[in-house]
C-alpha cells in the first residue's frame, strides 16, 4: 500500500510541477526532476516503481520511434544526413575528450554517447512562434534530429554492448555492428509490411483496445530481444515504434500509447531519475559538470553548423541550424537509465547529464530569437 501511495504523489509532482514549469517557459520534464529530486529528500525508489520507470524508457523511445517521419527525412535527406553525421560525430569527440580527464576510459565513452541525440522540441515550440518552421533550416532541422536519434540510440547501443564488465571489449564490437545492422534491415525493410499484415489479423480480436495491446506486446518483445542479442533494450523499442510510425495503424497506435505513456509511466520514469539524485553529488560535481555543459553546447554548434555549410547553406543559416540542434532532453536520460542499470556507470553521472540538459534547453530559445531578429 505504501508503494501505491508514493506512486501516486510521484504522479501528482510530476503533473503540479510539470505544470509549474511550463508557466515559467522551462520544459515540462525538469518540473518532473527537480519534483523528484524534492520527493528523494524523504523517501526512496524501490524496485518496483524502478520496473514503472524501465517501461517509461521503453514507451519513451517507443513514442519517439512513432513519431519519426522518415518520407520526411527522405524528402531532405542527404542535407540532414550530412547535418547529423558531423553533429554527431563532434558531440562524440568533444563529451569524450572532457570526460577522459574526470573518468576511467570505458565510462568516457558512455559520456562521449550520451552527447549525440538532440531534442527539438524546444526548437520547434521557438520556430512555430517565429513562423520559421517550414523554412529550408526548419525542416533541415527537424529532419536532422531523427538521424540524429538514430545515430545516438546506436552509438549507446554499440559503448554499453562494448564495455559491459567494465572494460572496453573490441573483440565483441563486430558481432555487435552486426546484429544492430540486422535489426535496422529487418525493422525498417520489413517492419512496416509485416505490422499491417499483423494488425489486420488483431482486428479481428473484439475486445476493447486489442491493437493498442498488441503494440505494446510487440514493444516489450523486440526490446527483450535486443536485450538478449547483448545490445540495449531501448534499441528495439525505438525501432519497433519506427516500424509502426510507418504502417497504416501509426494514429490509432499513437494516440492510444501517448495516454498510456504520458498518464503513468513516463511521468514515473522522470519523477524516479529526480529520485536518484543525491544532494552531495550536486556539490561536487564541480568542473566536469560545468565543462562537460559547454561541450554540449559547443559541440553541436560546431559540427552541425559544419555539416549545414558542407551541405550548402550559408553562414547564417548553418549558425541557425547548429544552435536549433543545441537542445538535449529525454533520449539522453533514457539512455542514462540503461547504463546504470547495466551497472557500467554510477549515479553520479545523473548530476552531470541534468545540468547539461538544463542548460541546452534553457540557452537555446533566446539564442534562436536572436539569431532570427538580427
Amino acid at each position: 500500500m505504501e508503494i501505491l501511495l508514493l506512486m501516486a504523489l510521484m504522479l501528482a509532482t510530476a503533473k503540479l510541477m510539470g505544470y509549474v514549469f511550463e508557466r515559467i517557459g522551462q520544459p515540462v520534464v525538469l518540473g518532473q526532476i527537480f519534483g523528484g529530486l524534492l520527493i528523494g529528500i524523504f523517501f526512496d525508489t524501490n524496485p518496483v516503481i524502478g520496473q514503472f520507470a524501465n517501461l517509461g524508457v521503453l514507451l519513451l523511445l517507443f513514442i519517439a520511434g512513432l513519431e519519426s517521419e522518415l518520407e520526411e527525412f527522405k524528402r531532405v535527406g542527404r542535407q540532414s544526413v550530412v547535418v547529423a553525421g558531423i553533429g554527431v560525430l563532434m558531440a562524440f569527440i568533444f563529451g569524450f575528450s572532457v570526460a577522459q580527464f574526470f573518468v576511467p576510459f570505458h565510462e568516457a565513452i558512455l559520456y562521449g554517447a550520451m552527447m549525440t541525440p538532440t531534442s527539438v522540441s524546444i526548437t520547434v515550440k521557438v520556430l512555430m512562434e517565429l513562423r520559421r518552421l517550414n523554412t529550408r533550416e526548419g525542416t533541415t532541422i527537424l529532419a536532422a534530429a531523427v538521424v540524429d536519434d538514430v545515430l545516438g540510440i546506436l552509438i549507446l547501443t554499440v559503448a554499453i554492448s562494448m564495455i559491459k564488465g567494465g572494460e572496453v571489449n573490441y573483440a565483441s564490437l563486430g558481432e555487435v555492428l552486426i546484429s544492430v545492422s540486422f535489426l535496422l534491415l529487418f525493422f525498417l525493410y520489413f517492419g512496416p509490411g509485416l505490422a499491417d499484415r499483423a494488425f489486420r489479423l488483431i482486428s479481428r480480436i473484439d475486445l476493447p483496445e486489442a491493437e493498442t495491446a498488441f503494440a505494446l506486446v510487440f514493444l516489450i518483445v523486440f526490446a527483450y530481444l535486443a536485450e538478449h542479442l547483448n545490445l540495449a533494450s531501448i534499441l528495439g523499442a525505438y525501432l519497433t515504434g519506427l516500424a509502426l510510425g510507418q504502417s497504416t495503424k501509426k494514429k490509432g497506435i499513437m494516440d492510444h500509447v501517448n495516454v498510456i505513456g504520458y498518464s503513468l509511466f513516463i511521468p514515473l520514469f522522470f519523477v524516479e531519475v529526480g529520485m536518484r539524485i543525491e544532494l552531495d553529488y550536486i556539490l561536487h560535481a564541480g568542473t566536469f559538470a560545468v565543462l562537460y555543459t559547454l561541450a554540449a553546447i559547443m559541440s553541436k554548434i560546431l559540427g552541425c553548423g559544419a555539416g549545414a555549410r558542407v551541405a550548402g547553406f550559408d553562414w547564417n543559416s548553418s549558425l541557425k541550424i547548429g544552435v536549433g540542434m543545441v537542445p538535449r532532453l529525454g533520449v539522453e536520460l533514457a539512455m542514462l537509465a540503461v547504463a546504470m542499470a547495466s551497472g557500467i556507470i554510477g549515479p553520479d553521472a545523473l548530476t552531470v547529464a541534468i545540468l547539461m540538459v538544463f542548460v541546452t534547453t534553457v540557452i537555446t530559445p533566446p539564442l534562436l530569437k536572436w539569431l532570427y531578429s538580427r
